[in-house]
């Protein structure tokens, strides 16, 4: 996924340079977070994204965050600084993972970091699409005129394909009605659900969002996506 991520970033920087002043402390569609938030930890992702591939390529394991503690205290400290101040850091920030996304096909592939030190290992190879979902995502819960329904079509196939893959809940179907497509989620018997709508909203929903009415289930309930 990493040759999408540029135009999505470029999306997401369109949109928070569009933003007035006003604009920044408006809730956003991640609860307790208002849109200053979201782009703070948009930011910080970047940056302890790109600080974790740096530290595996030049040999000194770094993790991604010191502590959730910490990870949330910078959201907070950064996201109450001015706009300009988080827009100017969204900004160098995906320039600098950027730069350290470019040397991610030098490493093993087996190469991982920790999320959190003793915390959970991620695989360097899953970062491109650790990041294109944190843009893609987020970008749609600034609730600020880009929506699920304006992701790429290819960026909704590969979310449903991954959130499919390590589904463990309940079974269920999930009918993309546009592209006449099913996804299969955990282990489905006979009687297990078959939720229909569009593409992009089913991958938005299997997110644990609300796409609002345009999904419908066959048994008249949408699963509550515990296994997500």
């Amino acid at each position: 996924m990493t040759e999408q991520i540029p135009a999505a970033t470029e999306r997401l920087l369109t949109t928070v340079d569009e933003l007035a002043d006003d604009d920044w402390a408006a809730p956003s569609l991640c609860v307790g977070w208002s849109r200053a938030h979201v782009v703070a930890h948009l930011a910080l992702n970047a940056e302890g994204l790109g600080d974790a591939v740096r530290g595996l390529l030049e040999g000194r394991p770094t993790p991604m965050y010191s502590s959730n503690e910490d990870r949330d205290a910078d959201i907070a400290e950064l996201g109450a600084a001015p706009p300009a101040a988080i827009r100017e850091r969204l900004r160098s920030s995906a320039a600098l993972f950027a730069e350290a996304v470019g040397g991610l096909g030098s490493l093993p592939d087996g190469a991982t970091f920790d999320r959190t030190p003793g915390g959970v290992v991620m695989a360097a190879r899953a970062v491109p699409t650790l990041r294109l979902r944190e843009v893609e995502i987020h970008h749609a819960d600034l609730d600020a005129g880009y929506g699920y329904a304006d992701w790429p079509s290819e960026t909704v196939v590969a979310f449903l394909d991954l959130d499919a893959g390590r589904y463990d809940g309940a079974g269920f179907v999930a009918h993309a009605t546009d592209l006449d497509r099913d996804w299969t989620f955990g282990s489905p018997d006979a009687d297990a659900p078959v939720v229909s709508g569009p593409a992009s909203a089913l991958a938005w929903w299997v997110t644990g969002r609300d796409p609002g009415a345009v999904l419908s289930s066959s048994t008249g309930t949408l699963p509550t996506m515990e296994g997500r």
